[in-house]
């Protein structure tokens, strides 16, 4: 298919793309960022929700590097799978990041452009004729969720890999604005709607992961479900970030994704200073089950991708307790 017409704007350095983004807002029009484009642009051969201006990031020195403590938002995926520091210290962010997509895409793909991944869904990620056929959904053209219908909150699923693993490892992302300069945590970040997806203005752009020193500590491990062992998005990820002292669990953090309309982080499951065995892995499956929601709006049947959901948490335990 054909892309849609828009300007292309290629900033230097992040003042001149603050300045760019500031100017286009205060014109009331409207435009997206861009990096590796491997979300945006079939997203845009499609017509879906295409803007008139496109902001592009790839120029901008500085943002690529990765560090012990911090992952520049515009570093391939690609490299981040080869980062001897990375796999040093998060194995389990290596793991994700090797898992996503396909090598082609890993070369383009970024950790900010996979971290604020578009949701997906049958209704949404066809061409205009398919929408029209079923009139439409509330994320592109209509006004009512195919998925459970309704018109306030949008259904479609979140669907990137690195996410659950930053969620345990209790990154923090730094974004900047025309005006504005701020850290958030991702925790605290993602927002439940298929639409809105996150806390952060459409002019403000993700610059920095930044990983606290503390989680370095952490035993991590990412395991994903889908259709193809390449191409593919999750349908269902787990993440878990482990400490264990004497047989204990001293730290437990659980993150899923492919699941809802956001990733969602899960705390210890209430298992914090339980006997790191047999007997806390099958308690952290169960807790998982009662946890995890799926909807019938991406490949595999819901219940199967929330018992693998269970079966993934499982087993990761068990190795990182090793």
């Amino acid at each position: 298919m054909i892309l849609p017409p828009f300007e292309l704007h290629q900033p230097k350095t992040v003042d001149e793309l603050r300045r760019i983004a500031g100017e286009l807002a205060s014109q009331g029009r409207e435009f997206d960022y861009i990096a590796g484009g491997t979300d945006v642009l079939p997203n845009y051969k499609n017509r879906l929700n295409p803007k008139p201006n496109v902001i592009s990031v790839s120029s901008i020195d500085g943002l690529d590097s990765i560090e012990i403590d911090r992952i520049g938002a515009r570093a391939l995926i690609s490299d981040v799978a080869k980062s001897s520091v990375i796999s040093e210290h998060y194995p389990g962010l290596t793991e994700a990041a090797r898992q996503v997509s396909s090598p082609p895409l890993q070369n383009l793909g970024t950790v900010g452009g996979n971290l604020l991944l578009d949701t997906r869904c049958y209704y949404f990620n066809q061409s205009r004729f398919w929408r029209q056929s079923k009139g439409y959904c509330m994320k592109a053209d209509g006004d009512v969720c195919l998925v459970v219908p309704q018109k306030e909150i949008c259904y479609a699923t979140y669907s990137g890999d690195l996410a659950p693993m930053f969620l345990v490892l209790d990154a923090e992302l730094e974004l900047v604005g025309p005006s504005t300069e701020r850290r958030v945590a991702l925790r605290d970040f993602y927002a439940f709607d298929g639409i809105k997806r996150f806390e952060k203005q459409p002019a403000e752009l993700v610059t920095w992961v930044h990983i606290p020193a503390q989680s370095r500590r952490l035993r991590t491990g990412y395991k994903k479900l889908r259709v193809r062992d390449t191409i593919e998005y999750p349908v269902m990820g787990v993440a878990v970030a482990l400490a264990c002292n004497g047989g204990v669990v001293e730290q437990l953090h659980v993150a899923v994704t492919g699941t809802e309309a956001v990733p969602l982080y899960y705390g210890d499951l209430g298992l914090t200073g339980q006997k790191a065995d047999e007997a806390t892995a099958a308690a952290l499956e169960r807790e998982l089950l009662a946890r995890i929601k799926t909807y019938r709006n991406v490949p595999f049947p819901p219940g199967y991708r929330k018992a693998m959901g269970g079966a993934f948490g499982r087993a990761l335990f068990l190795d990182l307790a090793k």
